[in-house]
């Protein structure tokens, strides 16, 4: 045996077996926390009381639909970021120029009545910062979630990685808080949900590599 087989022998002596990814058992995690937000927003009675008034009108059509494009995108991008040597670097321009594309698209659901208002009483600060807040809650046990599975991964890009679990976690959490916001202006949806995004995406970017930092 050469001094090389023998260091490895001795480095990989006691090395625990990983078990092997699962696709199918971390995509059902996610769903279930989704569906477990879901349920508490059905249990509490948060849900907008004209939901099954407005749930075919175009600017709800827009809304769900666009964030569930994103949700679904963010998503696959994150899951495939936590395998090497997968880099999510193309799929993030991809998702953010879909989110670009999204947002312009409001302009065509945008009513007369919400452009003929002015700025401060369509964006209404206060409302509109209890919904990036709420987007920001609704998304901390999925980026959990996301966390665990990327420590249990193997990300070559684990700055990437995060960011991409950050874009994942905050989609899917804004998609389920269509629900409750009774907000419909285009414009709104696209500065705050916007807004509480990009912290959530900001935070995960910063939280979770650290436990790859040497």
């Amino acid at each position: 045996m050469t001094s090389t087989d023998a260091l490895i022998l001795n480095l990989s002596s006691d090395l625990a077996p990983v078990r092997r990814r699962n696709m199918l058992r971390e995509i059902a995690l996610l769903v279930a926390l989704g569906a477990a937000e879901l349920g508490v927003i059905l249990w509490t009675g948060a849900m907008r009381p004209d939901m099954g008034l407005v749930i075919l009108s175009p600017y709800m059509i827009w809304k769900m639909g666009s964030l569930a494009l994103l949700a679904g995108m963010t998503c696959t991008i994150a899951m495939r970021s936590l395998a090497p040597p997968a880099s999510s670097r193309r799929g993030l321009m991809l998702a953010l120029g879909t989110a670009a594309l999204a947002i312009a698209g409001g302009l065509l659901v945008t009513s007369a009545a919400d452009s003929g208002r002015s700025l401060l009483d369509r964006l209404s600060p206060v409302h509109g910062m209890l919904c990036a807040t709420t987007i920001t809650v609704l998304a901390m046990p999925m980026m959990a979630a996301l966390g665990v599975l990327m420590r249990r991964a193997a990300p070559v890009r684990p700055k990437e990685s995060a960011l991409a679990c950050g874009l994942a976690a905050a989609t899917c959490a804004a998609l389920i808080f269509t629900l409750c916001c009774p907000m419909n202006d285009p414009l709104y949806i696209a500065v705050w949900y916007s807004l509480g995004v990009t912290f959530v995406a900001l935070a995960a970017r910063w939280l979770l590599p650290r436990r790859f930092r040497l």
